[in-house]
């Protein structure tokens, strides 16, 4: 299919998606009648489809910030419509998702491993051959990344709070589509995971193959820590909404679904927040001009922290 009929065929689909979408998000009490809603998710889990083909085929990088943007809003309209109070996300963020995550620790080790060993494959890969990385992406996307590292950010050049509303955006968009691919008999989550770990890692190996290491480690270290795991923990998600439908044991897969997508969702309300830390980081903290020790050091303690914060948070009230 090329682009034209791909237009032609899923732009009424979207339409209708966005108006749909803006009733949902008027003020007050939702507004959409229930075979509305039923048809808001069906067309919601296109719509996720949709961006992740426009992804794979490079067609247009306007048509994917549209289709970017309404995958978020939808997100934003489709799981938040029952806010916790403070109190309850407090003791559910500091206990409830981390253990959530250890009860599922299976998932999180294959999203994991999705993930990892493609970026740390293609890492390796480009950096030792540097002209490989045009087998994965666009020349331009590549120069533009050697231009961002090879000079400094300037005190005067960055925009702080600004840089912090992109990355939520950016990151965000990144880790629901791991979790709702997983519609997808997981099939999605498994490309997102695998698509987003050779695209770091070769931008990785490209970069520091050109001489920009120094800067480039200098502003991903920080942050690293929160918003590579919250991306395998989005996956986990996914994962998890897969198995249910492929494997409901005893189960059907509707009552599978409803019973494993608690917990899916809940991993993907945790990485969202491990996301929103990421992303004030990344906007705060990383484009600092700061020595590579000193980040190095800090990006050090982070990593400690989380890996502690998922791995023992919540422990000493599991039988309670």
């Amino acid at each position: 299919m090329n682009k034209q009929t791909f237009l032609r065929e899923r732009g009424p689909s979207w339409k209708r998606f966005e108006s749909l979408l803006g009733r949902a998000e008027a003020p007050g009490k939702p507004r959409l009648a229930p075979e509305e809603v039923s048809e808001f998710s069906e067309l919601f889990r296109a719509l996720c489809y949709d961006l992740a083909q426009v992804r794979s085929r490079d067609w247009s990088s306007s048509l994917e910030r549209y289709l970017n943007d309404l995958v978020v809003r939808g997100h934003s309209a489709f799981y938040g419509g029952r806010p916790r109070a403070r109190g309850q996300a407090l003791r559910f963020l500091s206990a409830g998702f981390p253990r959530r995550l250890r009860e599922n620790h299976a998932f999180f080790w294959v999203s994991l491993a999705l993930f990892a060993v493609p970026l740390v494959v293609s890492w390796v890969v480009v950096a030792m051959e540097p002209s490989l990385a045009h087998r994965v992406m666009p020349g331009t996307e590549l120069y533009n990344m050697e231009e961002m590292y090879s000079r400094d950010i300037g005190e005067g050049e960055r925009q702080d709070a600004a840089m912090a509303g992109f990355y939520v955006r950016h990151n965000t968009s990144i880790a629901f589509q791991c979790f709702a691919l997983g519609f997808f008999l997981g099939i999605g989550t498994i490309y997102v995971l695998l698509s987003n770990g050779i695209q770091l890692g070769t931008v990785s190996g490209y970069v520091i193959a050109q001489g920009h290491g120094e800067r480039f480690l200098g502003f991903v270290c920080g942050h690293s820590s929160f918003e590579l795991l919250a991306i395998v923990v989005a996956g986990a998600g996914g994962l998890i909404l897969g198995h249910a439908i492929l494997a409901p044991g005893s189960l059907s897969r509707v009552e599978a679904l409803k019973e494993r997508g608690r917990v899916a969702v809940e991993l993907a309300l945790g990485a969202a927040a491990m996301l929103f830390v990421a992303a004030m980081i990344e906007g705060f903290w990383s484009a600092q001009p700061l020595p590579l020790g000193i980040k190095s050091l800090v990006a050090s303690i982070l990593w400690i922290v989380v890996i502690a914060y998922l791995g023992l948070a919540g422990r000493e009230g599991h039988h309670s």
